[in-house]
């Protein structure tokens, strides 16, 4: 069983809601700690996306929409074992 943190409830739906709206930019990695996968996220979508006129940022918006509905739809536990004690950083 996982260390439950009433944070990490809000973070999960945080992170998902935010995996939606601005997923291309890989806010919803900043939200779980990720910092560098969340960096990698934002300079693909921001570089990218002007080099490809915005290809690679509808690119990252969908793989942060797959993340976000992917976090939602995990039980708390799951999601705590999975993001908080594995440090699964990708899908």
């Amino acid at each position: 069983m996982a260390n439950l943190n009433p944070s990490h409830a809000t973070k999960q739906l945080l992170a998902g809601y935010c995996g939606i709206i601005f997923g291309g930019f890989g806010v919803h990695k900043f939200i779980l700690g990720y910092a560098p996968e969340g960096f990698i996220m934002l300079v693909i979508a921001v570089v990218g996306g002007y080099l490809t006129y915005g290809f690679t940022l509808v690119i990252m918006q969908l793989v942060g929409l797959i993340e976000a509905m992917i976090y939602l739809n995990k039980t708390h536990d799951e999601f705590v074992n999975t993001y908080f004690v594995k440090k699964q950083g990708w899908f």
